[in-house]
This record gives structure tokens, sequence and C-alpha cells, in this order.
């Protein structure tokens, strides 16, 4: 009688350290499974990401949000400050409120200043009707997050020198300046991308004449360079012709160091297995480059593309700071900021800083958000 010896069946044991077992479990997953996986271990980058999404869901339903029309001028309440929220008062405890608003005019300082008349409540409701808007073409409503009704004074953020709405200008604001950011990049992503790979896979006099290109470009000051460009906009534009050209400045300054970081991650690749194998098969240069190159870095574009946002976006503020960028009736978070440019404003309007807060927390979310994509992307990473 035969006997057959079985192979016993390995299980991890206690000896067996906890990264071989991930390790182990891990071999099967997609490269995309894997960098996604790394990416929910950076708290930073997971943050980061929470944050981009709300900042867009909040510019995307801007009118929605935004209590007041961002152009509507409330002339009694110039340069108010924020309102606070009240649930109590001295009959008790209501729905959330705001109190109505007596104004004062100091002969003295020529200082108008306001306080609040407790004997005006209006309470704060959720889906208040408020001005008329049309939501993308699709329809026309007057229907609001919340609010305290048409024509009802409330300004959680203040006014402006004009007696217009802080928080709804900076809603609607915030649409141009972060979708100027994506557009941007998308343009300079395109021709870096394309002109970076196609310097570091043919090399030779084509490398050098793209790479010539580039160090001109990066030759002159930034700043002075969107302001030329920018100047040459004609002033008796459109505003949507305008933030078009805002977008092609940008992008045309900014493609330059996207296009060299592709080109040293082509030179790392192009001799690779794949590579040569496409070109034994026969595969033409242009196959190569968008079949094989390209679709290779594709989360190494991705990762550039996150990190360069921020700079458009403070490009686009620094220009309609300056008062070369968006033009009125169209506002950016850069040209609300550009109200708060002398000591005196700062010093007795403070809450016209607030654009210049958004841009901050904008800018830190996109960094902590690429910062966590270039790890997780990154096939060496310790996380």
């Amino acid at each position: 009688m035969s006997s057959v010896a079985e192979t016993p069946t390995q299980t991890p044991g206690p000896d067996v350290p906890e990264v071989v077992v991930e390790k182990a479990a891990t071999a099967t997953y997609s490269q995309r499974k894997l960098i996604w996986r790394r990416f929910k271990k950076h708290k930073a980058g997971v943050v980061g990401g929470y944050i981009v999404i709300l900042l867009y869901a909040c510019v995307f339903l801007g009118e929605i949000l935004a209590p007041h029309n961002p152009s509507t001028r409330f002339y009694k309440f110039v340069h108010l400050p924020a309102q606070r929220i009240h649930v109590i008062s001295d009959e008790g405890i209501h729905f959330p409120f705001v109190y109505g608003i007596k104004s004062n005019f100091d002969r003295q300082t020529g200082i108008k200043t306001y306080t609040e008349d407790s004997s005006k409540r209006y309470t704060i409701y959720p889906f208040a009707r408020g001005h008329e808007y049309t939501f993308y073409g699709l329809f026309t409503t007057d229907m609001h997050l919340f609010g305290t009704g048409k024509d009802n004074p409330m300004f959680l953020m203040g006014t402006d020198r004009f007696g217009r709405d802080m928080l709804s200008r900076i809603i609607v604001g915030g649409r141009v300046s972060l979708t100027i950011g994506l557009f941007a990049v998308f343009i300079s992503l395109t021709l870096g991308s394309v002109l970076g790979v196609i310097s570091g896979f043919y090399g030779g006099q084509v490398d050098n004449v793209i790479q010539r290109i580039i160090e001109l470009i990066f030759a002159f000051p930034s700043i002075p360079i969107l302001m030329a460009l920018s100047a040459i906009l004609p002033p008796e534009w459109p505003s949507h012709f305008v933030f078009m050209g805002i977008v092609t400045v940008l992008s045309l300054v900014g493609w330059g160091g996207l296009a060299r970081e592709i080109r040293g991650k082509t030179l790392s690749i192009r001799e690779s297995d794949f590579i040569l194998a496409a070109r034994v098969v026969g595969a033409k240069d242009h196959r190569i480059i968008f079949r094989h190159l390209l679709p290779s870095m594709f989360s190494h574009i991705i990762v550039i593309a996150t990190l360069a946002i921020p700079g458009f976006i403070l490009g686009e503020s620094t220009l309609s700071f300056l008062g070369l960028g968006i033009k009125p009736p169209m506002t950016s978070w850069g040209l609300l900021l550009s109200d708060a440019m002398n000591i005196h404003s700062l010093s007795l309007y403070p809450w016209l800083l607030m654009p210049g807060v958004c841009i901050i927390i904008a800018v830190l979310a996109f960094n902590f958000l690429g910062d966590g994509l270039r790890d997780a992307a990154d096939p060496y990473s310790s996380r």
C-alpha cells in the first residue's frame, strides 16, 4: 500500500512579517488599485482631495448657495461687517436668525458704523426665496439653499465698498478662479506633454530646439510676462473673451516646466522593454508616443497637473489683483482681493481679506492632494 505525501498548506504564522503578508495579498492588484490603496493612506492628501471636491461643488452650485445676487448693491449697508448668527434671544431659543441693522455716521471720523437692531429679527430658512437666476441655462428659479427672504439683510461675510454681499461674490468668484486653473492646466499639459515626449523621445536637434525655447521662456520673470501679455488683450472685449484670453496667457507661460518634467520621464522609460518590443514589431513613432509612452505616464501626468493648478490660480489672482485680469461684471478671488490693497482698508474692513483666505485654502488643498498622488504613484513609496 503506497502512501502519498501531502504538502502542508502554508499559512502566515506569527513569525511572518506583516509587510510580507501585505505584499503577497496585493501581488495581483492592478497598478491603478495599488495607487488608490497607497493614496488612501496619505491622510493629508485625502483631506486635500475632500476640500478640492467641496470647493468645486460650492462654485458649481454658486447661484444656489449665494444668498444674494453678486452684483446687487445695498447702498444702505456699505462696508458692513459680518453679521452674527443667533439662536438665543431675550424671548428664548429660536431657529437660526440675524438681527436687523442700525447705522450711525461718525461726523468726526467720517466712518459709518453699524449696530444690531434687536427689535428686528430675520429667520434664516433653508430653501428660501431670493433673487431670480438662471442655472446654466437649464431653468430659472429664485430658490436658494438658505436665506432670510428677498431684500432682507443677511450678510454673513459683510459687504464691500458698493454694499455687495461678500459671501455671494466669493462663491461666484471662486468659479472663475478655479475654472481658469483647470482650463489653463489642461492646455499647458496638452502642449507640454506632447512637446516633452517629442523632446525626450527623439533627442538630438529636436531636443535642443525645444529646450532652448523653454529656457527662453524661463529667462524672463513670469509676472512681467503675464502683465505684458495681459495688457495686449483689447479692453473692449466682453468678459468671456477676457476669460479665455487669461487662460491662453497663463497656458503660454506655464507649459515649459510641465514639458521639462515629461521629458525627464520620457528619457527614463524610452529604452524600456515594451518600447523596444514596439520598435521590433515595426510600430511607427507616433504610435509609440501616443499608444505607449503617454499612457504609461498617465499617473505621473495627473500628479503634475494637480501640482500645477495652484500656480495658475495664483497667476490669475495676481493679474486680477493688479487690474490686468478678470474685469467686471465678472469677478474672481483676485479681483475681490484688490479692494484690500491699502492699509486703510485693511485696518477698517479686515473682512475684505476673505478672498485671500479662500486662495490660501485652495492652494494648500491642491498641494496636499498633489503630494498624496505623487507618493501614491511612486512604485518605491513606503506607503
